[in-house]
């Protein structure tokens, strides 16, 4: 059996001080939703969270690819 890469990917949010902008109203309640072994799980964790706070529109949630990070020269195949 072949053991996956790990390609871990962060989930945050908050609140925006305003809409196009990706500054945050304050950073210390930035929520931290987690960190993930791989895109999909990532982005269902961001589905979850995006959708929760539909009503406020200035709320994002990014997903980062702390791989990519940690190691600039990682495999993206499949663009993440």
């Amino acid at each position: 059996m072949t053991e996956r890469k790990q390609l871990p990917h962060l989930v945050f949010g908050g609140e925006l001080k305003e809409l196009g902008s990706v500054e945050f109203k304050d950073l210390s309640q930035l929520d931290i939703v987690g960190v993930y072994p791989d895109y999909a799980s990532a982005v269902a964790a961001w589905r979850g969270k995006a959708q929760m706070t539909v009503d406020n529109a200035m709320m994002r949630y990014f997903v980062v690819h702390l791989h990519r990070l940690l190691d600039p020269d990682t495999d993206t195949a499949g663009g993440h």
